[in-house]
C-alpha cells in the first residue's frame, strides 16, 4: 500500500510519523517550512507522565537534564502558602522543555527512520480522494503530487487540511491571554514549580492576577503572568517592570540578577472541529482541537490523539486475511473528540469562578473552601489530574467489550491508561510495561505473584501458562505474553488485557479464552470474522 501521509512537522505530526514506523507503516511528513525549528525559550511544553515517556519512546532520548524534572510544587495566595508537593516514584514530575528541544529529538528520531520521508518546504493546497487512496497536492520550490493510502492533518490551529475538508471549528477566542519571560536567575525553590495568586506587590491589574513560574534545565525559568481581559499590548517596559517586580517580591524585596532570554504574549483559544474524519482524511493536534486555559496542555491531547490514532491505521493498512473492521477507524473520533469535549467543559465551568466571573452561586456550587477551593483547580490543571489534566478513559468506547461474569476490577478502570508496573519479557528480562508499548500488537499480562524470583523457562510451561499461550495464539490479532508480579488492585492470576496504546481493554479472573478473544475482537472494531464464530476460534480449554 502507499504510506500515510502527515501534513505538518511539529511534535504531534512528527510523534504520529514514528508511532507508525513502530507498526511498520511508511509515512511521508509534509513540512511547509525549511526543516528545522525556532530557538524560543520562551516556547515551552509541560507533558504529564503518559506522554513524557511517550515521547521518549518514540524519540529514543531521555529528557532527564536537571531543571526539567521539577522536584516539587509550591501555590501561594498573597503571602499565605496554600500547599507545596514533593515528586517522586509514587507522584512523577511533568516533564518541562523548551518546544523546539523537544521538535529537534523528534527530527533526530525521524532521521534515523527509513520507513519516514520528510519533505520539507512543501505546503498543502488540494486533496483528492479516490476508492484506493488519495492524492495531495503541494507547492513551493518542491511542489508536486503526492500519492497517499491515508492523509492526517497535523498542521495547526490554521490547519490547510480542516479547511480543505470542510470542517468548522467552533469556540472561544482570547479565553486567556498571558505575557510570557525566559530568563536565567536563581530563584528561593530550585527546581520547583511555583504559582502565585493576588501576589501582594501588584501596583496594578485585577485583584485575581496570577504568576507561574516553572523551572528548566540550565537555571532557566519560564514566567507567565495573567493578563486581564481587553489589555493593552505588553510593552518591553512594562514586562521588564514585571520581572523586576516580580523577582524581587520573590526574593526579599531586592531584584536578583537575571538573564533575560526571550518574550512573547501567549494567546489561549478554545476550539473543537466538529468532525475528524472524513474519509481516508484525518485531523489531530491543534488541527482538530485548541485548550490551554487554567494550565491546561494542549501538545498532551495532540500526543494521545497520534498515539490513539496510529495503531488503528497501522491495523487497517496491513490487513491481512480480515480486514480490519470500519469501526476501528471511526473509534478515533468517537473516542478522542468525547475526551478533548470533556476538557473543555471542565475549563469553561472552572473559568468563571477562577476568574471572577458570576456562575451560578459562586464557588460553592462547584467546590468547597474559598481559596483552597481555587488552588486545588488550578493545581489539577497544571499538574494534570482531575477533569481538567488527567488522561482520559475510554470508558464509552464502541471498542469497549461487555462486562461478563469473569470480569473482574483492578486498579484501572476499562479504557482507562494501565499503571507502569514492572513485567518479564517473552525474552526473559524484566521491562516496564509502557515499554511495550507501540509495536503493533495486543498485550496480555498474567498478575502471578512469586514468578520474578524464576527464570522464564521454568515456568512458561507450568501451571496455567500453557493454556493461557494457547488462548493468546488464537486471538484474531497477534498479541505479547508478559508476566507481571503484581498490578494494582489485581489478585493472582488476573489476566489483563491491554491495547497497543497502553488503555485496558478488561481485566478478566484467570485463563478464559473465549471471552478473551470476544474482548479482543471488540477492541480491533468488530465482532468475530465470518465463519469463525468465538467459541471454535478460541477453544483452547476451559477456564482455569
Amino acid at each position: 500500500m502507499d504510506p500515510v501521509i502527515v501534513v505538518g512537522a511539529g511534535p504531534v505530526g512528527l510523534a504520529l510519523s514514528l508511532a507508525l514506523a513502530r507498526h511498520d507503516v511508511p509515512s511521508v511528513v509534509l513540512d511547509e517550512g525549511p526543516g528545522k525549528d525556532e530557538q524560543r525559550p520562551a516556547r515551552t511544553v509541560v507533558l504529564r507522565e503518559d506522554t513524557a515517556a511517550l515521547v521518549e519512546r518514540l524519540s529514543g532520548t531521555s529528557f532527564d537534564r536537571a531543571g526539567s524534572r521539577w522536584t516539587g510544587w509550591r501555590s501561594l495566595r498573597r503571602k499565605q502558602e496554600m500547599r507545596t508537593l514533593t515528586f517522586g516514584e509514587q507522584s512523577p514530575a511533568p516533564l518541562h522543555i523548551a518546544q523546539h528541544e523537544l521538535t529537534g529529538a523528534l527530527r533526530e528520531a525521524v532521521a534515523r527512520e527509513p520507513l519516514i520521508k520528510v519533505a520539507v518546504d512543501s505546503r498543502l493546497d488540494s486533496i483528492e480522494e479516490d476508492r484506493s487512496g488519495l492524492t495531495a497536492h503541494t507547492r513551493g520550490p518542491k511542489g508536486t503530487w503526492w500519492r497517499g493510502s491515508y492523509l492526517v492533518g497535523c498542521d495547526g490551529p490554521r490547519s490547510t487540511v480542516r479547511k480543505l475538508l470542510d470542517i468548522r471549528f467552533p469556540g472561544r477566542t482570547a479565553v486567556e491571554r498571558h505575557a510570557v519571560a525566559a530568563l536565567r536567575t536563581e530563584l528561593p525553590w530550585p527546581g520547583e514549580a511555583l504559582l502565585h495568586r493576588s501576589p501582594p506587590w501588584r501596583t496594578s491589574g485585577p485583584a485575581g492576577s496570577e504568576v507561574v513560574g516553572r523551572p528548566l534545565a540550565d537555571g532557566v525559568w519560564r514566567l507567565d503572568w495573567l493578563l486581564p481581559p481587553r489589555s493593552d499590548l505588553v510593552t518591553p517596559d512594562v514586562l521588564v517592570a514585571r520581572i523586576r517586580e516580580t523577582l524581587a517580591g520573590w526574593c526579599g524585596g531586592s531584584t536578583p540578577p537575571y538573564e533575560l532570554l526571550d518574550t512573547g504574549v501567549h494567546t489561549v483559544h478554545h476550539r473543537l472541529a466538529r468532525r475528524w474524519r472524513v474519509g481516508r482524511a484525518f485531523l489531530a493536534g491543534d488541527a482538530a482541537h485548541l485548550l490551554g486555559a487554567l494550565g491546561t496542555q494542549g501538545l498532551d491531547e495532540g500526543l494521545r490523539d497520534a498515539d490513539n490514532l496510529s495503531w488503528k491505521l497501522a491495523l487497517t493498512w496491513h490487513d491481512g486475511p480480515h480486514p480490519a473492521p470500519a469501526a476501528l477507524l471511526d473509534s478515533y473520533q468517537a473516542e478522542r473528540r468525547a475526551i478533548v469535549a470533556a476538557r473543555l467543559r471542565a475549563a469553561d465551568q472552572a473559568l468563571p469562578i477562577l476568574r471572577g466571573g458570576k456562575g451560578p452561586r459562586g464557588l460553592r456550587a462547584y467546590v468547597p473552601g474559598g481559596a483552597r477551593g481555587h488552588d486545588a483547580l488550578l493545581t489539577d490543571g497544571h499538574l494534570g489530574h482531575g477533569p481538567l489534566g488527567a488522561p482520559g478513559a475510554y470508558t464509552d468506547s464502541p471498542l469497549a467489550p461487555l462486562p461478563t461474569e469473569s470480569q473482574v476490577d483492578v486498579g484501572t478502570a476499562p479504557g482507562a491508561p494501565i499503571a507502569d508496573v514492572r513485567v518479564t519479557a517473552p525474552d526473559g528480562s524484566f521491562v516496564r510495561l509502557r515499554d511495550r508499548l507501540g509495536l503493533g500488537h495486543l498485550l496480555v499480562v498474567l498478575v502471578a505473584p512469586g514468578t520474578g524470583v524464576w527464570e522464564r523457562k521454568h515456568w512458561m510451561s507450568a501451571g496455567l501458562m500453557p493454556r493461557l499461550a494457547a488462548a493468546i495464539a488464537a486471538l484474531p490479532h497477534e498479541a505479547e505474553l508478559l508476566v507481571a508480579e503484581s498490578y494494582p488492585g489485581a489478585a493472582a492470576h488476573t489476566v489483563l488485557l491491554i491495547r497497543p496504546d497502553g488503555h485496558l481493554v478488561t481485566a478478566l479472573s484467570g485463563v478464559r479464552p473465549a471471552e478473551l478473544y470476544e474482548a479482543a475482537q471488540t477492541a480491533l472494531g468488530g465482532a468475530a470474522p465470518e465463519g469463525e464464530p468465538v467459541e471454535s476460534a478460541a477453544r483452547t480449554g476451559g477456564p482455569a
